[in-house]
């Protein structure tokens, strides 16, 4: 049985002694680790630096001239995934990793330009087989019973009484106003927007409470990143969060293996980085080749490891569960 024991130690409230948070964080990751050897899964490394990086539409991967300024530069990982699927396209079977991750410009209690991500990837599951898994994840490490699992579209009309499916921009704005979420941009704001702004400063904030977790599933096509979309309904998408106690805990999907569609999505996200005023990223080369035949369906997902650290430290911010703070390294 996994080792519990790094639940039961962990600290209640504030910052504790450095010899205590080490081995509160020690005890997670074994536990984690007991939980993914036992479903049969290996652990694997994959490099920090590459010379490709998986463009997404609001993640900024950080650039690192390792040979200077007149070689192609190399990327610090915003996540393994990238590498990952590479391995999987391969053959690994079933991998998980402790990735140490770099997203730029992301500070904050719950986020930092340095973290660490466990990541996994299952062929063959599909949401319903990980449902399991994460129930399990959250018991074994912060004493949680079961999972619950909501459509987006029922947590938004419970929480913002919106339907992501036909609010029309008006009901999409008017849900902004009744909830006291301003537009950043102004009125002409789009509904993937609003879906953003409400689910992170409204809905999501209401999931995960009463000591169950939750998995927010089936979210609107346009929020798909790269998931399959629902052959049952198509405007929906196989992808989830979880939350616990208002905190986005972990995000994952049932991966479409297609590379034309992958590539359109890569195509997308940078238009929506350049409309933003951002750079476009390079296109994947190796990422897109291994996307086809060889790729196996499943289910991907990564876990923020420092933000579950925290959660069953029963602490506040990222700073109080790790050996060196937000600007301290």
């Amino acid at each position: 049985m996994p080792d519990r024991s790094a639940n039961q130690s962990a600290p209640s409230s504030g910052v504790a002694p450095l010899r205590e948070r080490l081995a509160h964080r020690a005890g997670v990751r074994a536990t984690l680790r007991a939980r993914f050897d036992g479903a049969g899964f290996i652990e694997v490394d994959t490099p920090v630096l590459s010379l490709e990086v998986l463009p997404e539409a609001h993640i900024d991967p950080i650039p690192v001239a390792v040979d200077g300024t007149e070689a192609p530069v190399q990327w610090l990982q915003a996540s393994p995934e990238a590498l990952m699927k590479r391995l999987l396209a391969e053959g690994s079977g079933a991998i998980y990793q402790f990735a140490r991750s770099f997203r730029a410009g992301e500070r904050g209690a719950l986020h930092d330009v340095e973290f660490v991500l466990l990541e996994w990837y299952a062929p063959g599951a599909t949401l319903d087989a990980t449902a399991p898994l994460l129930a399990a994840v959250c018991r074994d490490v912060l004493g949680t019973e079961g999972l619950e699992r909501l459509s987006c579209r029922e947590a938004f009309r419970l929480h913002a009484g919106v339907d992501i499916l036909s609010a029309t921009p008006d009901e999409w704005r008017e849900a902004g106003r009744r909830l006291g979420v301003a537009a950043p941009h102004g009125t002409d704001d789009p509904p993937e927007l609003w879906f953003e702004l409400l689910l992170s400063e409204v809905v999501g904030l209401q999931l995960g409470r009463g000591g169950r977790p939750t998995a927010l599933e089936l979210w609107p096509a346009a929020q798909s990143a790269f998931a399959r979309l629902d052959p049952e309904d198509p405007r929906l998408a196989r992808r989830f969060e979880l939350f616990v106690d208002g905190v986005e805990l972990a995000n994952g999907w049932e991966e479409d293996t297609s590379r034309a569609l992958l590539a359109a999505r890569i195509d997308e996200a940078n238009r929506i980085r350049v409309a933003a005023g951002r750079p476009a990223l390079p296109v994947p080369r190796r990422l897109l080749e291994a996307h086809g035949a060889s790729m196996p369906e499943g289910v991907g997902a990564a876990l923020g490891f420092d933000r579950l650290v925290m959660l069953a430290a029963g602490a506040e911010t990222l700073d109080a569960v790790r050996p060196f703070g937000l600007r301290e390294a």
